[in-house]
């Protein structure tokens, strides 16, 4: 029947892709999985897609690594990777979803031999999804204590404030009120060090199950609902960022503030290449297998060429947006406090939990603008979050057979996945838990195993299936051959810029600390390369172990018909 071209589908369990001949007239048809669910409308992808890869990355870690690698220099490499790795790298994740009309695992049958690329994804995005989650219990914390007649961080009248809090913004509020005895550390009461997990704080453990319930109930249907609420959760950031915006242009010192930011200092040039680099595969979110599952719900003849530029705009627009926020208030805090913007606030992740409550705070109505960015926060991150879960239940339940078809499969792996993540968060409401949770963030989805990820998904596709061959697959979806140059990037470009960026970040490795003080014990940073090794061994140890199970030598070869160029492509090591 293959041979006499019959438009029928072959069952999903006994083939997952068939490649037809050249001098056959109508366009190949990928293998239909008649159950699986598919965008009610394609704006539902696209928003899905914006909610995911547009989060806090981009109103949180972008501006806190232009601020520490000194403003606008870091611009330099950071759209120069956006062309050469982020865009190529990002379309691949999506047409490849799009072609196969699978998760993170099943759709590496294009070579099954590599398969465990699909298993460290699913390992990358579990750890994601274990400590992400952790910024929006800090930021739903933040939202429940806005309700009040004064904020609490806009004083230094509070029982947690230190004698060296000092009054200068507009002669009511405090220096800095985070960095010495401030609300965040309040809030954390943080110990001395990892060793130290002290008590856990009942407050931030119902903040932490309550988001949890959040996701699950926006999981829990599949996509045809979380297609749904992300028009919402990924457009409202939109409405309060322009808010904040037009409040922080208008203050005294935004312009000296903005010129830093996009002013370059040529001095650091040499120094700002990895956190770009990494930067890119982030906030793009590439390597956790999110983007496939959320292509495998296209129809197969959707354009994914054009939405890739569409997201990659939507999203390095709105990192570069969130600078002109953040630094027209470290402008304004500057002049206040009469130092150097690079002297304003320490370059760390809490940048955001500075800058913009302070700019909330200067505003008439604080507790409501306070309230709207915390609800702001928490959108950012929730609709990353539960389309980073979507990505990992699609993944598990690809695995399941395809006659296995349980009433609840979906509602009950969507809960083990939450509560399974609940019980390790538990670890990071302690005092000692910001140790955990940085422990978590630099080893675990850290950018070394996205560029580890990146490199092998380009070499496997490029090399082991082939880029021409993909190329064309793209084609018999979209209609036409996509531009000759993502085929340059996957096969040469963007593998050489991931392993180089990877390799650098080794020879230049430095043992992890905390607010620059605090070093973590040998023992922590052991336990935080096995989180990474993890994910990065899936890889080897998964071709290694289909060798040496396959039937055979090494020596033979599958026979490939070039004439027909008959590939099909089955579950096991051919």
């Amino acid at each position: 029947k293959i041979l006499g071209w019959t438009e029928k589908f072959l069952p999903q369990e006994n083939f997952n892709l068939i490649r037809l001949p050249a001098v056959r007239k109508k366009p190949l048809t990928c293998v239909k999985d008649s159950k699986r669910e598919t965008w009610t409308r394609q704006m539902d992808f696209i928003m899905s897609c914006v909610g995911f890869a547009v989060g806090l990355g981009n109103v949180w870690r972008f501006p806190y690594l232009c601020y520490k690698n000194g403003g606008g220099v870091f611009l330099i490499p950071y759209l120069l990777i956006v062309f050469i790795g982020g865009i190529p790298i990002f379309f691949l994740e999506i047409a490849l979803g799009q072609f196969m009309k699978a998760g993170s695992i099943n759709v590496w049958n294009i070579a099954p031999l590599f398969k465990g690329l699909g298993y460290s994804s699913m390992v990358i995005v579990f750890f994601c999804n274990t400590y992400y989650i952790m910024v929006l219990a800090w930021g739903f914390y933040y939202l429940i204590h806005s309700f009040t007649a004064n904020l609490p961080w806009a004083s230094c009248d509070n029982p947690w404030n230190s004698p060296s809090c000092s009054e200068i913004f507009h002669q009511i509020t405090c220096n800095n009120s985070y960095a010495n005895g401030s609300f965040a550390n309040s809030m954390l009461n943080i110990s001395s060090g990892l060793d130290e997990p002290g008590s856990m704080s009942w407050e931030l453990t119902l903040c932490l199950m309550a988001v949890w319930i959040m996701v699950y109930f926006c999981v829990w249907k599949g996509v045809k609902s979380t297609g749904k609420i992300v028009y919402f959760t990924a457009t409202f950031p939109y409405v309060v960022l322009i808010i904040l915006f037009v409040r922080g242009v208008t203050l005294p010192g935004a312009y000296e503030g903005i010129m830093y930011y996009i002013k370059p200092n040529w001095s650091k040039l040499q120094e700002v290449w990895i956190d770009a680099g990494t930067q890119i595969f982030f906030s793009y979110a590439i390597g956790l297998g999110a983007l496939t599952a959320l292509g495998s719900y296209n129809r197969f003849n959707n354009d994914c060429y054009k939405d890739a530029f569409v997201l990659a705009l939507i999203n390095s627009g709105t990192s570069f947006f969130a600078g002109f926020v953040v630094f027209s208030i470290l402008g304004f805090m500057a002049a206040e406090q009469g130092v150097d913007i690079s002297q304003v606030a320490e370059s760390g992740p809490g940048l955001a939990f500075i800058a913009y409550p302070k700019a909330v705070s200067l505003m008439p109505v604080a507790p409501l603008w306070a309230a709207l960015f915390f609800f702001m926060l928490l959108m950012l991150g929730l609709d990353s979050q539960f389309v980073g879960v979507e990505g990992f239940v699609t993944g598990i339940l690809d695995l399941f057979p395809a006659s296995y078809n349980h009433k609840y499969k979906r509602e009950i792996a969507v809960a083990l996945c939450c509560g399974l993540c609940f019980i390790i968060d538990l670890s990071m409401v302690t005092q000692g838990g910001m140790y955990v949770f940085q422990l978590f963030d630099y080893y675990s989805a850290s950018g070394m195993t996205l560029l580890w990820q990146a490199f092998w998904e380009c070499v496997v596709v490029a090399w082991v299936y082939g880029a021409d061959r993909f190329m064309d697959d793209v084609a018999r979806m979209i209609g036409y051959r996509p531009f000759p140059w993502m085929k340059w990037c996957w096969a040469f470009i963007t593998p050489c810029v991931c392993i180089g960026i990877f390799l650098f970040h080794l020879v230049n490795y430095k043992p992890l600390t905390y607010n620059t003080d605090y070093i973590y014990p040998w023992w922590g940073e052991v336990i935080g390369w096995c989180m990474a090794l993890s994910s990065m061994l899936c890889i080897p140890v998964s071709l290694l172990y289909k060798l040496f199970r396959a039937k055979g030598s090494f020596s033979q070869v599958p026979h490939l018909n070039s004439r027909y160029s008959v590939w099909i492509h089955v579950s096991s090591v051919c």
